[in-house]
């Protein structure tokens, strides 16, 4: 559980970690993992590089040592970072949603920039994972899963990074502080 208060934007903000929710989650993930992580990776911010090292120590020396990509932060919000999400203007909201994929919020990062960063990081987990012929872990954000999600779905564009979804099609439910969803890394089949 991220140490900032409720109802504040924050994404690219580096905040730390509750360690005791921290050192739980580590063990809840430390059962359910199997033996054969080919690769852990994590967002260099500190609430995912606390829960990789906590991790890291349960599981040693039965996996490789997790490393930081930047690829897996979370979203930057710009100016927006550490403001109350009721404090940032409506207009600024409004452009945000009118313009969901292109629109760098705060003057931080568009979602569509987001996707390309993340489909990057995908494509090179999928290759490892088919090299090494084992699992990959992210310990990542929801943005980062969202993006994940929205690059597997088959829909046109999608896949591929290069169509952001429209704001009513954001609504992809992301697994809460602590938690992990799985997603295979097999690569698409022909069209």
């Amino acid at each position: 559980m991220p140490l900032i208060g409720t109802g504040v934007c924050y994404g690219a903000l580096d905040v730390a970690a509750d360690a005791e929710h921290t050192r739980q989650a580590a063990e809840a993930l430390h059962a359910a993992l199997p033996d054969d992580i080919a690769l852990a990776v994590h967002s260099p911010l500190q609430r995912c590089s606390q829960l990789a090292q906590a991790l890291s120590e349960l599981r040693q020396p039965r996996w490789p040592a997790p490393r930081a990509d930047s690829r897996l932060r979370e979203m930057d919000f710009g100016r927006w970072e550490g403001h109350p999400w009721d404090a940032i203007a409506r207009t600024e909201i409004d452009a945000w949603t009118d313009d969901f994929g292109t629109f760098a919020p705060g003057g931080g990062e568009s979602l569509l920039t987001m996707l390309v960063r993340v489909r990057d990081a995908l494509a090179e987990a999928r290759q490892h994972a088919a090299q090494e012929h084992g699992d990959i872990l992210w310990i990542t954000h929801a943005g980062v899963i969202r993006c994940v999600q929205w690059l597997l779905m088959e829909q046109p564009g999608a896949g591929n990074g290069h169509r952001a979804p429209l704001a009513h099609e954001w609504t992809m439910p992301a697994p809460g502080f602590g938690m992990w969803s799985c997603v295979p890394l097999d690569p698409p089949g022909p069209p």
